[in-house]
């Protein structure tokens, strides 16, 4: 399989487990503590990739870029999923992913600061503020959803800053390395510092746990966290951090359709009209200068 097929193989298979990813932490967090969903979905993922890192013949690196990207990625592991499942209690699965819409847009600002990516010209701007107007009517949906959803908002802004910051400082470091490797790395950064929160708060070991709930931590450990995150950081390595983050482009829409058709979700007009003006805002941010050139002096 040639390189572009590759990418365009990985690239999509990111595109499917990030949209069914945000319904899968809701179900993991059914009836338990939400830090229990997430630290049992990270542990079960340092528990594959490191076998299966054997398995392929992959072996880890321990010089300072190394470090430093291990560093990178696991402290977006942690910081980012730990808002998005704390988050995740308190709005519907959808929006999850409708927030995270915005990842582009942040991560092309961080981009353009610290990677030297291109400047932001007039089309790019108006898509930028579109991407914000969006994501003001959605905060103002959430005041209307319930007393708490609110909260789910500001957690998952947080998280797609963390996780946008984490992508550009992966990307800036430019370590050369599997993405398996990475995500190895990353998470051998994050599960002590779960442990450690779960020390800290300490939350109490659940006496039971959901199936669904089970196989929804199952499934996350496995597929999202080994598979997704390895997938993410190879597409990372030969694709520039902007348009890695264009992703969330079309999973907002498979994310909202999923949550309905699943887990009967309602869709205020409010979440239908943010997720427009932050899908166009996305449009008229990757694609707007190839339809209106902008000049730059």
């Amino acid at each position: 399989m040639e390189l572009k097929q590759k990418i365009q193989a990985s690239y999509l298979a990111v595109v499917i487990i990030w949209s069914t990813t945000p319904l899968a932490i809701q179900w993991s967090a059914t009836d338990i503590s939400y830090l229990f969903g997430v630290t049992a979905r990270m542990l079960i993922g340092l528990a594959i990739c490191l076998p299966l890192l054997w398995f392929m013949g992959l072996s880890m690196q321990w010089h300072r870029q190394a470090l430093l990207t291990y560093i990178a990625a696991g402290l977006g592991i942690y910081g980012a999923m730990l808002c998005v499942y704390w988050g995740a209690q308190y709005i519907p699965s959808g929006w999850i992913s409708v927030l995270f819409g915005l990842t582009p847009i942040i991560t092309g600002l961080m981009a353009r600061r610290f990677l030297g990516e291109k400047p932001l010209g007039g089309i790019r701007l108006i898509g930028v503020f579109t991407g914000i107007l969006g994501l003001v009517v959605v905060f103002y949906g959430s005041l209307h959803f319930s007393e708490h959803a609110w909260y789910g908002v500001v957690a998952l802004l947080l998280s797609v800053t963390l996780h946008s910051a984490s992508t550009v400082w992966t990307k800036y470091l430019g370590f050369q390395a599997h993405g398996l490797v990475i995500v190895a790395g990353g998470l051998l950064v994050a599960v002590p510092l779960y442990l450690l929160t779960w020390s800290v708060v300490q939350e109490p070991w659940p006496r039971q746990i959901p199936v669904r709930a089970g196989w929804s931590i199952l499934y996350l450990g496995v597929i999202a966290t080994v598979l997704g995150f390895a997938a993410f950081f190879w597409v990372l390595r030969h694709v520039d951090a902007t348009r890695v983050a264009l992703l969330t482009l079309i999973t907002p829409v498979l994310a909202l359709w999923l949550g309905r058709w699943l887990n009967d979700e309602s869709l205020s007009w409010a979440v239908v009209a943010g997720t427009l003006l932050i899908l166009s805002g996305l449009l008229l941010y990757e694609f707007g200068e190839r339809w209106m050139p902008v000049r730059y002096s």
